[in-house]
């Protein structure tokens, strides 16, 4: 079965684009599946090259080159694997590639992955219409199933993965206040709340340090909010490519996130398989892969005081922290490639043998 999948490639650091990678990497010289893919942000050549370091030149010269892309590679697919966003990128990207999908007659499996799901759903008809008008819509948590169902949206529930092989579990028999957050610097995801979080662990333990793996339009607020906050030993390691972003997990002992809006975090099964601790904000589909008390520790969004004394309780009591991150390694078998494989085959195959309506989402779902 030939799949084109339709997502960022690495040149974009993000959840899609580490996600589809991996998909494309576990379908490599597999027997019943040839993945290949389309990018969503090919790179131009000559004068192009130089020009998209414009704005609007970008996303135009993108687009110039991404619609012959989508004509010329969907053409020879069984089946269309499209990642999704929210807002100004399902424009640009899903949407395109669902109508020439159309226009060629082939399946469309719609992947959507973002926590903004309700509040784009909300506003755009032509969104509703574009997910109801796929053969399958396939969301990767518990959360963005119940949003999609709110809009009377069928969607199936194949969760990501991760690679726990790469990701070096190891056992801290006593944690270091050695902290780590990997998400990018934008609004959503609120550092600025894992910087106050960490002024008040820091007040404890002075030595404490904080790594900031990411990048993104907030950059240079976060690092005026250290200067502000007075912080000490606080790294900006910028972007780091997935195959090297294990050693950052490594290295730590605690993983801290606290973003406002959320799906279901490629970081915190990161996190798990690595051994780290972790503390969350219960945001969006957080909470359908990380049960307070039994995998990490989570608060509500945007409560600094709450992360803070949470990463003290886990410093303070190592029989706790042991409990967590060997549950939290635990759970990470639900996110094997071999329990995924099976499901996405299943959803592939029911597109090019159509199955009539989907009566309930038939996936897994965790």
């Amino acid at each position: 079965m030939r799949i084109a999948l339709v997502a960022p490639s690495l040149r974009i650091l993000g959840g899609q684009a580490v996600q589809a990678d991996r998909l494309l990497r576990a379908w490599k010289d597999d027997p019943d599946v040839e993945a290949w893919l389309v990018p969503v942000n090919p790179i131009p050549a000559g004068i192009l090259r130089r020009a998209v370091e414009i704005k609007y030149v970008r996303t135009a010269a993108t687009q110039c080159l991404y619609w012959p892309l989508l004509l010329r590679e969907v053409r020879r697919a069984d089946v269309v694997h499209v990642f999704s966003a929210s807002y100004l990128s399902f424009w640009l990207a899903p949407l395109p590639a669902v109508l020439i999908a159309k226009l060629l007659g082939k399946p469309v499996v719609l992947n959507y992955h973002s926590g903004e799901a309700s509040d784009h759903l909300r506003r755009s008809a032509i969104a509703r219409r574009v997910l109801r008008w796929a053969e399958r819509n396939v969301v990767p948590s518990r959360f963005l199933q119940d949003v999609f169902a709110g809009f009377d949206i069928r969607a199936e529930v194949i969760a990501n993965t991760v690679d726990v092989d790469q990701f070096r579990f190891r056992t801290r028999t006593r944690l270091r206040p050695n902290v780590l957050s990997t998400r990018n610097f934008e609004p959503l995801y609120n550092v600025a709340c894992t910087l106050r979080a960490f002024r008040l662990v820091q007040d404890r333990y002075p030595d404490a340090t904080l790594t900031l793996v990411g990048g993104g339009s907030e950059d240079q607020r976060l690092r005026e909010l250290v200067r502000e906050l007075r912080l000490q030993h606080v790294r900006f390691v910028g972007r780091v490519a997935p195959d090297e972003i294990w050693r950052y997990y490594a290295d730590a002992d605690i993983y801290l996130q606290t973003p406002d809006i959320d799906n279901m975090p490629l970081s915190i099964l990161e996190a798990f398989a690595s051994g780290c601790a972790v503390v969350s904000t219960n945001a969006g589909g957080v909470p359908a892969i990380l049960t307070d008390e039994k995998h990490g520790l989570l608060v509500q969004c945007g409560d600094h005081q709450a992360a803070a004394d949470r990463i003290l309780r886990l410093l303070a009591d190592p029989v706790v922290a042991g409990r967590l991150t060997a549950a939290a390694r635990e759970s990470c078998a639900a996110y094997d490639w071999n329990v995924v494989r099976s499901q996405w085959l299943a959803v592939y195959e029911s597109t090019v043998t159509p199955r009539g309506p989907v009566s309930e989402p038939s996936a897994r779902v965790v």
